[in-house]
C-alpha cells in the first residue's frame, strides 16, 4: 500500500511550502544543520562505547580514561547546544509563520460575501483561524524538526550498526517489513479522526460563541442546565474523536516497540554466543547494542512524527479550503464605471431579484431615491428592507437587476471606493472593546483635536463623556457594553459623521431607544443627514413622516411611494399601518 501524497495532498504541501517555508530557508538550513549535529553525536556516543569497555574497563588502560571521558563530555556538550538552538530557532519560526497564516486566513475571510457567512458560524471561523493555524507550528517544531534530528541520528547509529557487524544489524532489523501495512492503516487512522476531532472543535467555539452572546437571554429564561447540556454533548464528541486520533498516533510508535522486542532478542541470542565463542569483544557488543538501543528512540519519533504530519494535514485541508474559497464580491480590474460625486449619488434600483436560498427576498423591485433627499423604506418585517442596504453597499449581488448610483451598476466601480460612499447607523451599533475615542476614529489618525470636538458636539456624545471615568479614553467594553443603547447610538452617529460620506443609512437606529435618548439620538441624525443622500429604514412612521418619499415594501416588492400625505390620502398598506400603530399608541 502506498504511501505517497495524494494530488490534492501535493497542492496543499505545495501552498505551505511556497507561501510559508520557502522565503525562511536560510533559517531552516542552519536548524538543520543544527539538528544534524545534535543528530549526529547518538552515532558518536555509541560508537566511544566500545573503547570504553575495551580499552578502559577491561584493559584497563589508564591514558585511556582521559580521552574517552573527553570525547564523552564533549559529545554531550555540543549535542545540548546544538539542540537548545534549533529548539528557539524554530519555536520561533513556528510561532512567526502560525501568526502569519492566521492573518492570511482573516485577511481572506473579510473577503467573503454574506452568503459564506450564513453557514459558516463564527465559532467554526473562529477555531479555523485560532485552532487549525496551529497546524503550522506542528509542522515546523514536530515534522521539520524530527525529520532533521531523528532521520540523522538513524542514518548515524546504523552507519555504527554496520561498521560493527551487519549480521547483527540484519537479525535486529529482521521484523521491520511487519510494520508497513499496520503503520499505513494507521496513518489513514490518524488523518480521518483529526479531522473529525477539528470539525468537533469548531462546534464547541460554536457552541460557546452562541452561549456567551446570549447569555443575558439564557439567564432570564432559566435555561442554563439546557445550553450547559448541548455544550457537554458537543464536549463528548470532541473527547471521543480527540481520543481515536490519539490511539492511532500512539499505535505506531507501540508498533516499532514490539519490531524492536524481536530485534533486541534476536542480537541478544546470536551476538552473546559469538562473545562466549571469543568471535566478539564486550565492547563491540555494547557499541552495537547501545547503537541499536538509541536507534529505536528516533525510529519511534519518525513513527510518530507520520501520525503528527496526518494530524496536521486534516488541519491544512481546512485550512486550504477557505482560501481556495473564491470572494463572490469583487471589484472590476479596472473599474468600468467612477466615483459618483456628492451631488450626484442619485440611486436607483432596477427591477431587483434576490434571494439568499431558494425563496426571494427581493422580486422585481423598483424604486429611485433622489440625491441629497431622505428616501424612508416602510413595511412588515421582511418585506425586504434591510435586504436593500446589503445589496447597495455589495456585501451581495442580485441575482436579476441592477443597482445604480449617479447612473452607473455598482458592480462597475472599484469596491473599496463604493463602499467609502456610505455611513450606516444600525439599531444594533457594532461597537468594538476599545476605547470611545478608538471605536470613533476606527484608526484615522488623519482628525485634528478641533475635528473630533466638533463631531462629538453633533452627535451629543460630550454630554455623557463627562460622566465617564477616562473621558473619551473610557473603554467601551465588549461589543460596546460598557455604554448604554443611546449612548452606543452617539458613538456610532459620532463615528458616522467623522466618515463624512455622501450616503447615509439608517436602519432602525431608534427604535429600541427610550424617549429621552431618542431625542438626542433623531437630533443628531438630523444634523448628519443634512446635505446628503438618505435612505431610512423605520417601522415608527412617526419618524419618517418628513421624509421626501416614501417607499412601502410588502413580501419584496415596491407596493407604494409617496410623501405621507398622500400616501395616508391614498389608502392601502401605508394608511393600515399607520392606523395601526396610532391606534396602538393611543
Amino acid at each position: 500500500m502506498s504511501t505517497a501524497p495524494s494530488a490534492t495532498e501535493g497542492r496543499m504541501l505545495g501552498w505551505v511550502w511556497r507561501n510559508y517555508l520557502k522565503r525562511r530557508m536560510p533559517f531552516l538550513v542552519v536548524a538543520l544543520l543544527l539538528m544534524t549535529v545534535e543528530g549526529s553525536m547518538l552515532g558518536a556516543l555509541s560508537y566511544l562505547m566500545q573503547p570504553m569497555f575495551d580499552d578502559v574497563f577491561i584493559a584497563g588502560d589508564s591514558a585511556a580514561v582521559y580521552w574517552v571521558a573527553i570525547a564523552i563530555s564533549g559529545v554531550f556538550i555540543l549535542r545540548a547546544s546544538a539542540a537548545f538552538c534549533h529548539r528557539v530557532l524554530m519555536s520561533w519560526l513556528g510561532e512567526r509563520v502560525t501568526a502569519e497564516v492566521q492573518s492570511d486566513l482573516l485577511r481572506h475571510l473579510m473577503t467573503l460575501d454574506q452568503s459564506f457567512f450564513q453557514v459558516h458560524s463564527p465559532g467554526n471561523l473562529i477555531e479555523r483561524v485560532r485552532g487549525d493555524s496551529g497546524a503550522i507550528r506542528q509542522i515546523y517544531s514536530g515534522v521539520i524538526a524530527a525529520f532533521g534530528r531523528d532521520f540523522v541520528a538513524l542514518v548515524s547509529l546504523l552507519a555504527v550498526t554496520l561498521y560493527i557487524d551487519w549480521r547483527w544489524t540484519l537479525v535486529a532489523a529482521i521484523g521491520t517489513p511487519l510494520l508497513i501495512i499496520p503503520i499505513v492503516a494507521l496513518q489513514r487512522l490518524v488523518r480521518r479522526t483529526s479531522r473529525a476531532a477539528r470539525a468537533a472543535a469548531a462546534q464547541n467555539s460554536t457552541r460557546l460563541d452562541e452561549i456567551f452572546h446570549g447569555i443575558t437571554t439564557i439567564q432570564l429564561t432559566g435555561s442554563e442546565d439546557r445550553e450547559a447540556g448541548r455544550f457537554g454533548r458537543s464536549v463528548n464528541q470532541f473527547v471521543r474523536a480527540q481520543l481515536r486520533a490519539e490511539a492511532g498516533s500512539a499505535g505506531i510508535p507501540a508498533l516499532i516497540d514490539l519490531v524492536a522486542a524481536i530485534g533486541f532478542a534476536g542480537v541478544l541470542t546470536y551476538g552473546g554466543m559469538q562473545i562466549i565463542g571469543g568471535e566478539k569483544t564486550v565492547g563491540e557488543f555494547m557499541a552495537f547494542f547501545t547503537a541499536m538501543a538509541l536507534v529505536f528512540d528516533p525510529l519511534r519519533r519518525l513513527g510518530g512524527v507520520s501520525a503528527a504530519l496526518q494530524a496536521a494535514m486534516a488541519s491544512v485541508e481546512r485550512m486550504y479550503g477557505i482560501l481556495q474559497t473564491p470572494p463572490a464580491i469583487t471589484s472590476p480590474q479596472p473599474p468600468r464605471a467612477p466615483l459618483p460625486l456628492r451631488s450626484e449619488t442619485r440611486i436607483e434600483i432596477d427591477n431587483v431579484t434576490f434571494a439568499y436560498g431558494v425563496d426571494p427576498v427581493l422580486r422585481d423591485t423598483r424604486f429611485i431615491a433622489e440625491a441629497g433627499q431622505t428616501t424612508a423604506l416602510v413595511g412588515p418585517s421582511g418585506a425586504g428592507k434591510t435586504t436593500i442596504f446589503t445589496l447597495l453597499t455589495r456585501l451581495a449581488d442580485p441575482q436579476a437587476g441592477a443597482v445604480r448610483i449617479g447612473g452607473h451598476d455598482i458592480r462597475d466601480m472599484d469596491l473599496k471606493g463604493l463602499r467609502g460612499l456610505f455611513s450606516v447607523v444600525s439599531q444594533d451599533a457594532a461597537l468594538f472593546d476599545e476605547t470611545i475615542r478608538d471605536n470613533i476614529l476606527l484608526g484615522r489618525s488623519d482628525i485634528s483635536q478641533a475635528r473630533l470636538e466638533a463631531v462629538l458636539e453633533a452627535a451629543h456624545v460630550s454630554e455623557f463623556l463627562s460622566h465617564m471615568p477616562q473621558g473619551l479614553d473610557t473603554p467601551a467594553g465588549p461589543r460596546g457594553s460598557g455604554l448604554s443603547g443611546g449612548q452606543r447610538q452617539r458613538v456610532a452617529i459620532a463615528r458616522a459623521l467623522l466618515r463624512d460620506a455622501p450616503i447615509l443609512l439608517l436602519d432602525e437606529a431608534t427604535s429600541a431607544l427610550d424617549a429621552q435618548s431618542e431625542a438626542l439620538v433623531q437630533s443628531a441624525l438630523d444634523r448628519l443627514s443634512a446635505g446628503r443622500t438618505t435612505l431610512v429604514i423605520a417601522h415608527r412612521l412617526a419618524t419618517v413622516r418628513d421624509a421626501h418619499k416614501i417607499v412601502v415594501m410588502e413580501r419584496g416588492q415596491v407596493v407604494q411611494q409617496g410623501t405621507h400625505a398622500g400616501l395616508l390620502a391614498e389608502g392601502g398598506l401605508y394608511a393600515d399601518l399607520h392606523r395601526l400603530q396610532f391606534k396602538t399608541e393611543v
